[in-house]
């Protein structure tokens, strides 16, 4: 019987031999699909983010389809090396891919006994195998088949990579949760370092998330990652790696993490999308005319750019600080009566017009934006239409005035949840255009010593409309040095009257901006609209003698070797927009409007000691508030508003450029002087010629009484294309001057 028995077993073992031989066999033939060869896995390469960098060099964005960074053996930390064989294959340098030991235990313990918790028998270089090529579902044969395939993989990969070969291939490719692979991507994200400096403690925590990556991911579980943290950490101790001491000393540290998500909240994702759209343009010319296939998301590029890490992360501070008070003011404003009310209205308009009104007093958790951090409040939809309603936008852009490289670009509050770049939106220009109607007029021949009429104005041609300085004086003459640096209203009406809306709008056009320029008075107080991105290029053209400048964002591109594929060529400036001499007497009339204007409080306030050109800009209502300021290397331009002009500040203190713009320029060169870097590259005094402050060494203000004198010198400059054109000019000249004698005889206003 017992014969019998044992016959019957070794028949059963036989067979079943038999039936994992010719299992392996189909496996190995590819009866389940393709079994890659030696030659397929010696041309086996890893898909590698492009990494973009600052112009010092700091990771500031990846465009990728997978999320690594492909780093070689000797960047790992040793016990990163350590962690990882202690933890995961303990005879690693013992096998040749497959360890006989850890699969009988596998066998005998999980399979047979059914104890889930034995460990798993999967080598380094068999874990290696599964991250290279996935696995595939074969039904019920799914595990074992993709096992063999792991096996005989497993036992390839030794034949051709060297052990360090094969670890460097592990770690690359290994994910780590959150759409991210490979140790140095990981260590980004969750570490914001290089993984070579990566310290033992953190390894450990990088290579227990490896056993459940979710589980254990340290922003999301800390409890679970830092007791993982510690098993690693025993292990290494038990395998030799760390003497007790240091393993309990290291144990009893806190888990900390300094998380650095590029992708959500990097410090320059607006910038990241024309960096993006420039690099693709750039590689396909590359591609087209070399033959090659770089691909932007899979070759592992370096695209170096222009922005200043610096003073990006400056101008983001000022974001904050600034943004964030005057937030918490405009919410109070619109907590209480009238304005809550107009609110309210706004808001059920806004319900009706995406079709939301039904259901809109629903709550559910929804993530809000705040300048303290991200909540999850449970509030309705109407609730959250009426926080973004009431919410301030802006944007920031710095460039290069003499080869347009973008130092700074800050293109809204929260790329996350507000996406769209406020650097391109279109929003009334206010006293910021008026920079380009005086152009206009010094391009005619005008001299910033020439003097405007400053007396009360009525237009019945334009349904009586009656322009108002922002002071509401009125009476006697500005120089036309002082009507700009102080914003005068008046006098800037009279000098469109004189320029005339056909030159007007031929600097308007030369300095490229999109939008067709209004043909009626107003426009010279700025009712058009411009963006942020516009206005900045055409005050470029004030700093850097005349010429029109293209915004350029990347300086150059290598690929993984290190080989540079493309560099950005010298700097060509555009075509001529503007002589020299307007651009020299602008920056002169400018810098004044800086120290002695609207701009002043950029050096008694906040105590930016560099001279500077600018001008402010506030819109109707203190529906915008713009900044503009600039030097011969800086052009740094703001723009604050919420999502419709309806929804402002009811006072200048909070709602003027000076206010409200201002300070985030101010802010941001506040910190920039501060550092001996951001310092000599951008603090640097505005050097304008002699000449030209001399052309603005008048007396700002006449009056009526005073002015006699002057008359007849005002438009006396010989046969300049702007006498020519002001013929008109000149007659209402003389009738102002009459009304001024109405006024001293009879001490009213000429009702004609």
């Amino acid at each position: 019987m017992r014969k019998k028995l044992l016959i019957l077993l070794t028949k059963l073992l036989l067979i079943g031999v038999l039936i994992l031989g010719l299992f392996i066999g189909f496996v190995y033939l590819g009866v389940f699909g393709k079994v890659y060869t030696i030659g397929d896995l010696k041309e086996f390469k890893n898909e590698s983010a492009s990494l973009v960098v600052s112009d010092q060099g700091k990771l500031i964005g990846k465009f990728f389809a997978e999320n690594r960074t492909n780093v070689e053996f000797d960047q790992f930390p040793k016990d990163l090396i350590n962690a990882l064989i202690a933890t995961e294959d303990a005879r690693y340098f013992q096998h040749e891919g497959v360890d006989g030991r850890s699969l009988f235990r596998v066998l005998i313990k999980s399979v047979l006994l059914g104890q889930k918790s034995s460990g798993g028998g999967s080598t380094i270089t068999q874990q290696l195998a599964k991250n290279m090529f996935g696995r595939k579902n074969y039904g019920f044969l799914s595990l074992p088949v993709n096992k063999t395939k792991e096996i005989i993989l497993a036992s390839r990969l030794e034949t051709i990579y060297s052990k360090e070969d094969i670890l460097t291939l592990y770690l690359n490719t290994v994910p780590f949760g959150e759409n991210v692979l490979g140790i140095e991507a990981a260590s980004h994200r969750y570490f914001n370092k290089n993984v070579e400096d990566l310290r033992t403690e953190e390894s450990a925590v990088l290579i227990g998330m490896l056993k459940a990556n979710t589980y254990y991911n340290p922003r999301l579980y800390p409890e679970h990652a830092l007791q993982r943290r510690n098993v690693v950490l025993e292990q290494m101790q038990k395998y030799g790696y760390l003497k007790e001491d240091r393993t309990d000393l290291l144990q009893q540290l806190p888990l900390k993490l300094d998380y650095a998500n590029l992708e959500s909240e990097g410090p320059a994702n607006y910038f990241l999308v024309q960096v993006k759209k420039e690099a693709r343009r750039i590689i396909d010319n590359i591609n087209l005319s070399s033959e090659t296939k770089y691909d932007l998301n899979k070759s592992g590029l370096v695209i170096e750019t222009t922005l200043d890490y610096d003073l990006q992360q400056y101008a983001l501070q000022a974001f904050t600080s600034h943004l964030g008070k005057m937030q918490k003011r405009l919410n109070r404003q619109y907590a209480k009566g009238t304005d809550r009310q107009k609110l309210e209205i706004l808001v059920e308009k806004e319900l009706k017009r995406l079709n939301l009104d039904k259901g809109a007093d629903i709550r559910k958790k929804r993530e809000i934006f705040t300048w303290n951090g991200f909540t999850s409040d449970s509030i309705s939809v109407r609730d959250s239409i009426s926080i973004n309603l009431s919410m301030l936008h802006a944007g920031l852009l710095a460039l290069n005035p003499n080869d347009g490289s973008v130092k700074a670009w800050v293109g809204g509050i929260d790329f996350r949840t507000q996406p769209y770049d406020q650097i391109f939106a279109q929003r009334q220009t206010a006293s910021a255009f008026k920079p380009i109607l005086y152009a206009s007029a010094l391009e005619a021949g005008a001299m910033p010593c020439q003097y405007l009429d400053n007396d009360a104005l009525i237009l019945q041609d334009f349904d009586d409309w009656q322009p108002k300085n922002y002071d509401r004086s009125q009476g006697g003459k500005y120089s036309i040095a002082a009507a700009l640096s102080r914003s005068m209203n008046i006098p800037t009406v009279n000098l469109f009257f004189q320029v005339g809306y056909e030159r007007l709008n031929e600097t308007w056009t030369n300095l490229g901006f999109s939008q067709e320029l209004e043909q009626k008075p107003s426009v010279a107080l700025g009712t058009n609209s411009a963006s942020l991105y516009e206005m900045a290029v055409a005050y470029a053209a004030f700093s850097n003698g005349g010429r029109k400048v293209a915004p350029v964002f990347i300086h150059q591109i290598k690929d993984p070797q290190g080989k540079v594929l493309y560099k950005r060529p010298e700097a060509i400036l555009q075509d001529r927009v503007l002589k020299e001499s307007t651009s020299g007497m602008m920056s002169a009339m400018l810098e004044k409007a800086v120290y002695e204007g609207t701009g002043k409080s950029m050096a008694n306030v906040y105590g930016v000691r560099s001279a500077l050109a600018g001008k402010t800009g506030t819109s109707q209502d203190y529906g915008d508030a713009w900044f503009l300021a600039y030097n011969n290397d800086l052009v740094i331009a703001t723009r604050v508003g919420a999502t419709y002009p309806l929804i402002h500040f009811n006072k200048g203190s909070d709602g003027a450029g000076s206010t409200l713009a201002l300070p985030l320029v101010a802010k941001t060169l506040q910190k920039s002087q501060r550092n001996a870097g951001t310092k000599s590259r951008y603090l640097k005094d505005i050097e304008v010629p002699d000449m030209y402050h001399e052309s603005i060494a008048c007396v700002d203000h006449i009056d009526d009484s005073d002015f006699e004198k002057f008359f007849d010198d005002l438009f006396k400059d010989r046969n300049t294309t702007f006498e020519k054109a002001s013929k008109k000019a000149k007659r209402q000249a003389k009738k102002e001057k009459r009304k001024s004698w109405f006024k001293r005889v009879f001490g009213k206003k000429d009702k004609s």
